[in-house]
């Protein structure tokens, strides 16, 4: 803005005293190149001029006189870059769709033709409703699968539940799905387990454990597995993946070949599905 306005002050000066700068001719006419040189000082002043005021007005006229412009770049510049992710998401889908699938939790009918790969966080309020969600849209319908992306951010809250569910998967798909289902509905650690910060990770798996035996797992093996290969590498599959599709929270939604940031509803994941 300082240097708009000291741009517009030389541009009047320039226009109103140019012309004294220029060397006094020894005839009552002035010469040719006086002239030439006196119209484009006048030329350069007015150019600065006209640059500085729309400098100075065009920001006055998009955010007080119609703002609703910028909005509209706004919005046309988050579908475009929204447009971008999709194709690259479609890429990928459709190439490393199976990799993507492979370690990870399946629920629904894991022969469906249409899938819905979730980045998910089990500490995460906002994932649990959009599960609520996705249990909605499999109870309805068997052409969908759901791919559960375990997206661990929250430390030992989410440590040690996302890798038991991936480890689960290696003894029954289906009981996979059945602890990822009580670990998105139930609580697997209380206020008083917050207490004592240093002990909430080993708190949190004894939590899970119970569920996992209640799910019919041997919690000998899983905790084993829980610190194997797979279980790594679908971790680092999930952040690859994060990195790569800019995914900086949960929920995340892949829908066919599309991105859904968000707890997004149930009648938009259906929408999304009919697409």
């Amino acid at each position: 803005m300082t240097w708009t306005i000291l741009v517009l002050v030389v541009g009047i000066l320039l226009f109103m005293f140019g012309g004294m700068m220029l060397p006094k001719g020894d005839g009552k006419k002035p010469s040719t190149k006086n002239v030439i040189l006196h119209k484009s000082i006048k030329l350069i002043s007015i150019i600065l001029i006209s640059g500085s005021i729309c400098r100075l007005y065009v920001p006055y006229y998009l955010t007080a006189v119609n703002p609703v412009i910028v909005q509209e770049m706004v919005n046309g510049m988050q579908e475009q870059q929204q447009a971008e992710k999709n194709k690259q998401i479609r890429k990928m889908v459709r190439s490393e769709g199976e990799k993507m699938m492979a370690n990870a939790p399946v629920l629904g009918n894991r022969d469906a033709k249409k899938t819905i790969y979730v980045w998910t966080d089990f500490s995460c309020p906002y994932c649990r409703r959009v599960h609520g969600e996705l249990d909605r849209v499999l109870a309805e319908r068997d052409d969908v699968r759901v791919v559960v992306k375990n997206f661990s951010i929250h430390g030992p809250l989410s440590d040690g539940p996302a890798k038991a569910v991936i480890a689960a998967k290696l003894q029954s798909p289906e009981k996979a799905a059945k602890l990822t289902d009580m670990l998105m509905t139930r609580e697997f650690y209380t206020q008083d387990d917050l207490k004592d910060q240093s002990k909430i990770a080993e708190k949190v798996e004894a939590n899970v454990m119970k569920m996992a035996e209640e799910a019919g797992l041997d919690t000998a093996k899983l905790k084993e597995d829980m610190n194997g290969e797979v279980v790594a590498n679908e971790l680092r599959n999930v952040r690859d993946l994060a990195q790569q599709f800019e995914i900086s929270g949960t929920p995340f939604l892949i829908i066919g070949e599309q991105a859904f940031p968000g707890a997004i509803p149930y009648a938009q994941i259906n929408d999304a599905l009919n697409d």
